[in-house]
């Protein structure tokens, strides 16, 4: 079974929906399978902010379930154009991951939620593809192949899957992003078990 790893942080509940989504188009591809992780919130003043399980939801991911994935999605609401601290400070402390080489040549994707059209979506998602790519990891995106992309007025770009949340975090995702969700987990699926 080839095992895509759906990482993400979701403050809100957004990118948990996105996650979701994502889950559903890999698991469209037949052999593939999604796997759901987060990470914890953080603190400026280093102390656990949250326990070590969460009461709730997805568990944290860890740095096997890192290793040990086919390819990875990762997710994260926008802070000021970048990807928020909770993932990134996960992300900095993997270098025995990059010490081991064990994300070489495989698949990776990223998506994002903002509270506005212009809230840096693009940015975001690229500063996620950066360790991606560090990491010797197959970046893919969004062809324009998919007309939705040229016919949406919320989220979704070539860069990954996005969703406009609103200022109030009001707004649902449509089902043009929802849409662009299921078809970057079926892209990076495929590509992975095309890879195997």
């Amino acid at each position: 079974m080839t095992e895509i790893l759906v990482l993400y942080y979701s403050q809100s509940g957004h990118v948990l929906a996105m996650a979701e989504q994502i889950a559903r188009g890999i698991e469209n591809v037949e052999g593939c399978s999604a796997k759901l992780r987060t990470v914890p919130a953080i603190s400026t003043t280093c102390e656990a902010v949250e326990d070590t399980i969460p009461e709730q939801g997805h568990v944290y991911v860890n740095h096997d379930d890192l290793k040990q994935c086919d390819g990875l999605i990762l997710g994260s609401p926008t802070r000021f154009g970048n990807m928020a601290a909770p993932l990134k400070y996960f992300i900095d402390q993997t270098s025995d991951v990059w010490l081991s080489g064990s994300l070489i040549g495989k698949p990776a994707a990223v998506f994002t939620s903002t509270g506005s059209l212009h809230g840096g979506q693009e940015s975001t998602l690229l500063s996620m593809m950066l360790p991606l790519m560090h990491h010797g990891m197959i970046v893919i995106g969004l062809p324009y192949s998919e007309s939705v992309l040229m016919t949406t007025s919320d989220g979704g770009t070539p860069y990954g899957a996005s969703h406009l949340a609103g200022s109030n975090n009001d707004r649902s995702l449509s089902e043009n992003e929802a849409q662009l969700c299921r078809v970057l987990g079926e892209r990076v699926a495929s590509t992975a078990k095309a890879l195997a």
